[in-house]
């Protein structure tokens, strides 16, 4: 028993801090900066990029960055590349000139984190795997990892930290999975993200996701990274739910809506209201497909 007891302890001693604390609780200290520096992929087609770009501003407003033509993977690879920060969330947008070196286009979020490695670790440790280990970008490092259920995500690291102002409004990263992978995935995000449930309801209305008359699980979640809302269904989606990747709470759904089709956004639902919010499923230029939603009158 004795040396049982010393195996163990030399099993904790060789792990880092991180390591020996994301085992039991996740990672030890706080590695999200904030949800105004974690941004949607949307990959267009080149074609479309200012397009979408300027319709994006159009709906939510706020600035871009410089465009730019960029080398943002490990494998050679062109693409132009531009920040989009609104009230509402910020985007990355890619119109790569070159094909798309896998897997590169499956992620659907990048996270800014305080330390890549420490993150990757935690990542793993949380149930994550990697895709691409970490590796530079032009500004920083990143890294892919994909959560239980095939969600991909992007954590990346700035050598020179970002200075963004704080959102008017937390996006929502919306993710479909079914009841198989679904605890699991929640279970893994709240121990990398110190993640709390703000609801779990088990008879959420089928209509929300297309599916009138019946019901389905929907958890919502918040943490340092934003919120994030987690659709328990059984895979047989109708057109376009499962594709609305992100959704944008905004103040006034109408004028919101007005800004976008004027801007050559398509609706492809129209808004509707359920519980606490009125919302609508859209369709940019370029193809990305976002939820948009107020809170509902009262």
């Amino acid at each position: 028993m004795k040396t049982l007891r010393l195996m163990l302890l030399a099993g904790l001693v060789g792990l880092s801090p991180i390591q020996a604390t994301a085992r039991n609780t996740g990672p030890a200290t706080e590695l999200a900066v904030g949800p105004q520096y974690d941004t949607t992929h949307v990959y267009v087609p080149a074609v479309d990029f200012d397009r979408f770009v300027t319709s994006f501003v159009a709906t939510f407003g706020g600035t871009t960055s410089k465009q730019g033509v960029f080398q943002v993977t490990p494998t050679t690879s062109q693409t132009m590349s531009q920040l989009v920060l609104t009230p509402a969330g910020t985007v990355s947008v890619f119109g790569f000139k070159t094909p798309i070196p896998y897997p590169f286009g499956e992620e659907r979020t990048g996270y800014l984190v305080t330390d890549i490695d420490a993150a990757t670790t935690a990542a793993r440790i949380a149930g994550a795997t990697t895709l691409v280990d970490p590796f530079p970008d032009p500004i920083g490092r990143d890294v892919l990892v994909q959560w239980p259920g095939g969600v991909n995500m992007q954590l990346y690291w700035h050598t020179t930290k970002p200075d963004y102002a704080a959102l008017q409004t937390v996006p929502e990263n919306r993710i479909y999975l079914t009841a198989s992978a679904a605890d699991r995935f929640v279970s893994a995000w709240k121990r990398f993200a110190h993640a709390t449930v703000t609801r779990d309801d088990r008879a959420a209305p089928g209509a929300e996701i297309g599916k009138a008359g019946t019901a389905y699980r929907r958890i919502r979640l918040t943490s340092t990274y934003g919120r994030m809302s987690v659709a328990v269904t059984d895979g047989a989606l109708p057109w376009p739910y499962g594709r609305d990747m992100t959704g944008y709470e905004v103040a006034d759904l109408d004028a919101t809506l007005g800004r976008a089709q004027a801007a050559g956004v398509v609706t492809l639902v129209a808004p509707q209201t359920f519980g606490d919010r009125r919302s609508t499923i859209v369709q940019f230029p370029g193809g990305y497909i976002a939820e948009i939603h107020a809170p509902a009158a009262k």
